[in-house]
């Protein structure tokens, strides 16, 4: 980055003293000012922070590096409990970037998640902040690993907007696609009537079931199309917001069959090249080592118990054989910021344009009826039950998405603000969701760019 860019950099020194309900005391990084120095970017409206929270202090300007200590330099506690946090708030505790740090901290500490990385970024008049923090551990099964930044993380529903909605919307920029089309024109099969268009589908109106049926066996993309061109609407386009796998394992197989190419080798060729998102696609394995991945679950649907690493968590999408429209991404907490980025700028990024402006402004606008209380946009949410992930202090204008695995990613473009938090909260098994992880994530990361 060039010297117009502040970076924040929160690691973590690795402590393994256990607190069932606290997080484990912090190593103290310091603030680490890059090239120019930090400059706290001016909020160009009014603030949604009262005037007197501490979150409105300015982030340090500078601040030593403390020693660096390694995961091998550290003995584990004897009869511990708790998962262990690996190192606590960089910066000093009053610092608006640390407070997130801590917030991801407590929630590794409470046992919600073993770890996670968080990415924010506050593109200012000239210049940018950028926060990245790196918290807990890649993995506790079979044995605990240390994370890092560059670690790769299953997705999940993040797929539908980082892959599935812009290349539908490149389609409709090339004129294969019009949104008002009868998925039966362009999916001879699909049973589920005339009045369903392609905007249904990525607005979850359609009507159709949440998801496929898994209680027989079946695999391939071909049965799975086979299964949602036989699932039918409970209620009639428009009528009804439901979250629906259905309606994106329709959208990829509609762009298979107008670009006659699938949906991996399109987000390959169409946005993750472009964007230098080297380390993003579906079947990770195919191109990364295995240890770069974090694992997910443990399963037992091959006749013997494995843990996924690299394998789709998704069982619709890895039935699917790992490529699917609505799951199947891997992808890093950089890449998914430059993908963020590119939204945020209109649909370009360092000279490549991915989409033009005017899609980008069509595909995160709300496009639900004004009769409906939730408000989507195509593949994007914007204000409905699952909304947590954009904090508390929402402005209109902002959309963004989460994933099962443990994922989260708003775009705020009022406030040139985003953030991307990745994890597998779903290692070594499914726990309870982490929405108010998101929410509180999200709500510091505003609270931190505009104080």
């Amino acid at each position: 980055m060039d010297g117009n860019v502040a970076r924040v950099r929160a690691r973590y020194a690795p402590a393994h003293e256990c607190f069932p309900r606290e997080p484990a005391p912090s190593r103290q990084l310091g603030c680490l000012a890059a090239s120019r120095g930090w400059a706290a970017v001016p909020e160009p409206a009014v603030s949604p922070v009262e005037p007197g929270d501490p979150a409105r202090r300015a982030v340090c300007v500078a601040g030593a590096m403390a020693p660096w200590v390694g995961p091998d330099a550290q003995a584990a506690a004897p009869g511990a409990v708790a998962q262990p946090v690996p190192g606590g708030p960089s910066a000093s505790a009053a610092s608006p970037w640390a407070r997130i740090d801590a917030a991801v901290a407590r929630a590794v500490a409470e046992g919600r998640l073993p770890g996670a990385v968080v990415r924010v970024e506050h593109h200012g008049a000239g210049r940018a902040a950028v926060h990245d923090s790196v918290v807990g551990r890649k993995a506790l099964e079979p044995a605990p690993e240390p994370l890092d930044a560059a670690t790769v993380y299953d997705a999940a529903s993040l797929t539908k907007v980082v892959v599935t909605a812009p290349v539908l919307m490149r389609l409709v920029e090339g004129g294969a696609l019009d949104l008002a089309t009868p998925v039966r024109r362009i999916v001879p099969a699909f049973g589920g009537g005339d009045g369903i268009t392609v905007r249904h589908l990525l607005t979850h109106t359609s009507g159709l079931p949440a998801s496929l049926p898994l209680e027989t066996p079946w695999a391939g993309h071909d049965e799975a199309v086979a299964l949602a061109c036989r699932s039918q609407p409970t209620h009639a386009p428009d009528g009804l917001f439901r979250y629906s796998d259905v309606n994106f394992v329709l959208l990829g197989d509609i762009a298979l069959r107008l670009a006659g190419r699938p949906l991996d080798a399109l987000a390959r060729a169409w946005i993750f090249e472009p964007l230098g998102m080297r380390d993003s696609g579906y079947r990770p394995l195919q191109h990364l080592p295995a240890p770069r991945i974090a694992p997910t679950e443990w399963v037992d649907d091959t006749g013997a118990r494995r843990l996924l690493r690299g394998v789709v968590h998704d069982p619709t999408a890895r039935r699917m054989g790992g490529v699917a429209g609505h799951a199947g991404l891997f992808s890093t907490a950089a890449d998914i910021a430059r993908y963020a980025r590119m939204v945020l700028e209109g649909g370009r990024l360092d000279g490549a344009t991915v989409l033009r402006e005017s899609t980008v402004a069509r595909m995160t606008a709300v496009a639900t009826p004004p009769a409906l209380a939730e408000r989507r946009s195509l593949g994007w949410d914007i204000d409905t039950p699952l909304s947590r992930a954009r904090g508390r202090h929402p402005r209109p204008g902002s959309f963004g998405h989460t994933g099962f695995t443990g994922c989260a990613l708003w775009i705020d473009p009022p406030r040139r603000l985003f953030h991307v938090l990745l994890s597998n909260r779903v290692h070594p098994q499914a726990r309870e969701s982490i929405v108010a992880l998101y929410e509180e994530v999200a709500t510091l990361a505003v609270e931190a760019a505009v104080s």
